[in-house]
């Protein structure tokens, strides 16, 4: 590996259950979307005029073979939730979203042409690179910062969020893979998200990640790319692994249709303004054409 100490990587993953299988493919197919949420005995919707949509689109009529998306591009909170009890700095630090990441997608969106997906919503409101009521979904604590609206939360509150801010983008997300799919025989699906520099202490020596599950095309191409710049440091399912069982869009949306599909985790000191998310992306599109031609071929 070019410029950096060898990454040790997450060996295992725990499979994902037929419940959950069967879950998400009831919401994937039957959620009433952003425009009339269903919150079961909850009335009132929990997005109200003037706050943003659950997603957005981007080059929508991108060519490229490949589908990017942004899980954490927002750190907006709907009004009916206030603060969520936090100060705003806390929103703006990466527990509430992953920062420079939508300017890096947006830029390579451009770059390659290809369409993108990004939420609308805080990852503190809910994760949607979560499975919902599982692991990390509606955080009470990140990173020592406590969230009281995220303390006790009743499972119909949680439910609610995910009606309005979860499932509308992630059915967006499957709308548009179906538009790619009507072009292309074959493509690709890539997340883009952002990390923290330091975690609990620990300096993250690496600029990129790129988190991978068990399927090899897209992302031992791109890795092996990436290392040709020698100033770039490239980690391997670090500073985290695409096999922890948290894990969601690339399962939810990637696997069931076999696509060549990896996560890209970048330092967000990297790209923490537009400007330094547009050099970053400029610096790594090459990379990403080139291994997702090797990917479909």
């Amino acid at each position: 590996m070019a410029g950096c100490a060898t990454p040790i990587g997450f060996a295992g993953h725990a499979p994902t259950s037929a419940t959950a299988n069967s879950e998400l493919a009831f919401h994937l197919d039957h959620s009433m979307g952003a425009d009339q949420p269903c919150y079961g005995n909850a009335m009132a919707p929990l997005l109200r005029p003037g706050d943003p949509p659950a997603f957005f689109t981007h080059n929508e009529s991108g060519a490229a073979p490949l589908l990017l998306c942004c899980d954490h591009a927002s750190r907006a909170v709907p009004a009916s939730l206030g603060d969520l009890g936090i100060a705003s700095a806390d929103l703006d630090r990466h527990i509430g979203w992953d920062i420079g990441a939508l300017d890096t997608a947006q830029a390579l969106a451009g770059l390659i042409d290809a369409p993108l997906v990004a939420s609308g919503y805080s990852r503190l409101v809910i994760d949607c690179n979560r499975w919902p009521s599982g692991e990390g979904s509606i955080p009470e604590t990140s990173d020592g910062t406590v969230v009281p609206a995220n303390r006790a939360l009743a499972a119909a509150d949680a439910d609610a969020r995910a009606s309005a801010c979860f499932w509308p983008y992630h059915n967006e997300v499957e709308r548009q893979l179906d538009r790619v799919a009507a072009r292309h025989e074959r493509f690709g699906f890539v997340v883009v998200h952002s990390c923290t520099p330091v975690m609990n202490g620990f300096h993250r020596p690496w600029h990129i990640g790129i988190l991978w599950d068990d399927d090899p095309r897209l992302p031992v191409p791109l890795m092996a790319a990436l290392r040709r710049d020698p100033a770039l440091c490239v980690g391997d399912n670090e500073p985290y692994s695409a096999r922890a069982s948290y894990e969601y869009s690339f399962r939810a949306h990637a696997q069931p249709r076999g696509l060549p599909f990896c996560s890209l985790e970048i330092r967000y000191d990297m790209v923490d303004t537009p400007e330094k998310a547009g050099a970053f992306a400029r610096r790594i599109v090459g990379p990403l054409r080139e291994a997702l031609a090797a990917a479909l071929t």
